[in-house]
């Protein structure tokens, strides 16, 4: 299975998130900015709000993306608690997202990097 991620390459949560999957998990990590979106079926503004994964045909976006990677990674029970969430897991996934210079985001993307 090849799987390719398409993430912000401006944003460093995304980087750091990034460099912590590839620990255990093996895929195609492109920046929007400089993928080929349309071999995708993606638009800039698409890739603006959030990160999408491509794997077998299939295309997983925002919290959907963030399930899909955990489980690849093996992280089952993170990606169990996030589907389970539901639409509080999807919301929260929206305000990290919209939110990437904040000061709690700031400090996501540090605790992510330390751990890797």
């Amino acid at each position: 299975m090849v799987i390719t991620v398409i993430y912000d390459g401006n944003c460093q949560l995304c980087h750091n998130s990034i460099n912590w999957l590839e620990k255990k998990l093996s895929f195609n990590a492109l920046s929007y900015q400089s993928a080929p979106l349309d071999q995708y079926g993606l638009s800039i503004t698409e890739c603006e709000k959030q990160v999408h994964a491509i794997s077998d045909l299939r295309k997983y976006a925002g919290a959907n993306a963030v399930i899909f990677l955990l489980n690849s990674r093996g992280n089952k029970v993170s990606a169990f608690l996030l589907k389970a969430s539901g639409p509080i897991g999807a919301l929260g996934y929206k305000l990290i997202a919209s939110n990437r210079q904040s000061l709690f985001v700031r400090g996501l993307s540090r605790f992510i990097k330390r751990i890797t």
